[in-house]
C-alpha cells in the first residue's frame, strides 16, 4: 500500500500515537483505519494468532486508563453508541 492510499495522511499519524505506561501505542480503532477492517476483526486476528506477534505488541487499557483517554480525546461513551469493550493498544515503533 502506498502512502497516498492510506486513509490517514502520514502527517496526521503522529496524532494517533499516545504514550501509555511509558510505551508509544496506537488504539485499535485508529489502527483499523489504516487497514480498512472492522475493529473486532483486527482484535480477533491478534487473539487467534498470538504466536505471530511480539509479547509486548498488544496491551489492554484498564477502566481507569480508558476513562482518562475518553476525557482527553473525546471518545463517546458506551451509552451513546461508542465503545462497549476496553480498547486494545498496539505497540508503535518507527
Amino acid at each position: 500500500m502506498s502512502e497516498k492510499d492510506l486513509p490517514v495522511p502520514s502527517e496526521n499519524l503522529d496524532r494517533l500515537i499516545y504514550e501509555i505506561r511509558g510505551q508509544k501505542v496506537m488504539l485499535d480503532s485508529d489502527l483499523v483505519r489504516l487497514y480498512s477492517v472492522p475493529t473486532f476483526r483486527l482484535n480477533e486476528a491478534v487473539k487467534r494468532n498470538r504466536d505471530r506477534f511480539p509479547d509486548d505488541f498488544t496491551i489492554q487499557l484498564t477502566r481507569e486508563e480508558f476513562a482518562r483517554l475518553i476525557s482527553q480525546i473525546a471518545i463517546s461513551s458506551s451509552g451513546h453508541g461508542g465503545r462497549r469493550k476496553l480498547p486494545w493498544l498496539a505497540a508503535y515503533s518507527r
